[in-house]
């Protein structure tokens, strides 16, 4: 059962895909403080995808995978993981006490059941092939396919609309 959860939020003007890599450049104190918490904590956050083509509330899970490089400021890079896609039902623009944003979310659980079919799966690694790209051996799934073909985010917001897998 999809259960709602209360999860800090970073609003940006990207919509990561489940299994996307995304590195971030974190320099506003907010984004300071929520990284500092996702390294002590081993929590997960979400980036809410601000935009007005955004009329389902879509958003992405995502875990910190690396950090890049910390800088004498406070800065810093570093890079998230997506794992889920979500439905936002409520924004705050605090979450109490804490300086950044948060939100009760619905995560769509994106990623369970993502297998795909033996021919797509040999399309998808001729295509892998022919961008001469060496690791073509690995167990992909619906969401590497779509990462690989890089989408425009009108296209993004389309195929994370279709919840039932088969569609995707």
């Amino acid at each position: 059962m999809i259960e709602k959860a209360k999860i800090p939020l970073f609003p940006l003007p990207i919509l990561p895909i489940p299994n996307e890599r995304v590195p971030l450049h974190i320099f506003e104190p907010r984004y300071r403080q929520l990284v500092t918490d996702v390294e002590s904590g081993e929590m997960s956050f979400g980036i809410y995808y601000s935009h007005g083509l955004n009329k389902d509330r879509l958003g992405a899970l995502v875990e910190l995978e690396a950090l890049v490089q910390a800088y004498d400021s406070g800065k810093s890079d570093i890079v998230v993981k997506c794992t889920d896609t979500f439905i936002l039902s409520n924004y705050y623009n605090k979450l109490t006490p804490k300086l950044y944003p948060g939100g009760i979310i619905t995560p769509l659980n994106a990623t369970e059941n993502v297998q795909v079919s033996d021919s797509l799966l040999s399309n998808f690694r001729e295509l892998l092939i022919m961008r001469k790209r060496t690791d073509i051996d690995g167990n992909f799934d619906i969401h590497d396919i779509a990462n690989e073909l890089q989408l425009n985010i009108d296209d993004r917001l389309k195929y994370l609309k279709l919840l039932d897998i088969k569609k995707r």
